[in-house]
């Protein structure tokens, strides 16, 4: 059996698109082109790949295990391309990256910009994702690398934990809960709060163990970011929770209080997920390098003091 790399593109483009015109668009060729082709290539797996109506395509059970396959092989395909570039093993190249809310808004566009300054042919595609689909993505090839706060097992990754954080409970002075050196999560619901966006893995994680305590988390007002959340607990909108590592930078130019949040899962080892290591190509690796700490130091990402660095096969027990 010979599969056409340019097949299994085209094939890729057209499952992620909403219709068959639209992914043959991104593919440069005509409707009817591409129709042929992906006609071609069922007859030769003998399966039908995608239902086809008015309204556009739908993949099958065959396409998606298809689509699984071809996404992986794309990937080494570039992966084999980025290794021999003229800027050399880890100058070039691109890399997806699916991350929890705290990675994407907080230390991973400061580790980037140093990272890419000196590499002027590497690309990234930063997407902010929620840790099952974080999870998923590095499983079926469609992120290379993953950011995840908590504990994760994943069968078929590889689990590199870089550095430690820990939830906190934000307040204005003056809170009735400012004397506290350290409060639950159900003495933080009689008032309300201010969380991050919809989709953000933060509001996720936080809603999820509020449900378990059977109550409900009351939003006053929904921001995009940490900073924004330290600036309405300032002027007294409501409280939040966030990392600590986020408080402690915002602390220093805002009038804040910061207590400890009593619960276990507060502390979250932030790692790295990855189908196998050794395997990436040079740019991929060498950003994990510029994450992962120094021996005998400390992370390059802002957060709390290294944890235990770990490489493990790791399943999803948390969203974070």
């Amino acid at each position: 059996m010979h599969f056409d790399l340019a097949d299994l593109r085209l094939f890729i483009h057209i499952a992620e698109s909403p219709s068959l015109t639209q992914g043959a668009k991104r593919a440069f060729l005509s409707p009817a082109a591409a129709s042929a082709r992906i006609k071609a290539l069922e007859g030769q797996l003998e399966t039908r790949l995608l239902y086809r109506d008015s309204r556009g395509v739908e993949i099958t059970p065959a396409g998606e295990r298809l689509l699984h396959h071809a996404r992986l092989i794309m990937r080494q395909v570039d992966y084999l391309k980025s290794e021999f570039t003229q800027y050399g093993v880890d100058s070039a190249g691109h890399i997806r990256i699916f991350a929890n809310t705290t990675a994407v808004t907080e230390f991973l566009p400061e580790v980037l910009a140093g990272f890419l300054s000196k590499r002027p042919g590497v690309t990234v595609d930063l997407q902010e994702r929620l840790s099952r689909d974080i999870v998923r993505g590095v499983l079926d090839g469609t992120s290379d690398m993953g950011i995840i706060a908590g504990p994760v097992e994943a069968a078929g990754l590889q689990v590199l934990h870089f550095s430690t954080d820990h939830l906190v409970l934000m307040v204005p002075t003056g809170h009735p809960l400012a004397d506290h050196p350290s409060v639950t999560l159900e003495q933080t619901l009689a008032y309300q709060h201010i969380g991050l966006h919809e989709g953000s893995t933060l509001l996720s994680f936080l809603r999820e163990h509020v449900e378990r305590l059977g109550k409900h988390l009351s939003l006053r007002i929904q921001v995009s970011s940490f900073e924004a959340i330290c600036r309405m607990v300032e002027a007294g909108v409501g409280i939040g929770i966030i990392p600590e590592s986020a408080a402690v930078r915002h602390s220093r130019t805002m009038q804040l209080v910061t207590i400890k949040l009593d619960e276990s899962w507060a502390m979250r080892e932030r790692s790295i997920l990855v189908r196998e290591l050794e395997a990436l190509p040079g740019t991929i690796r060498a950003l994990i390098a510029t994450l992962m700490p120094e021996p005998g130091g400390s992370p390059q990402a802002e957060a709390v003091p290294h944890c235990a660095q770990n490489l493990a096969p790791a399943t999803i027990t948390e969203p974070h």
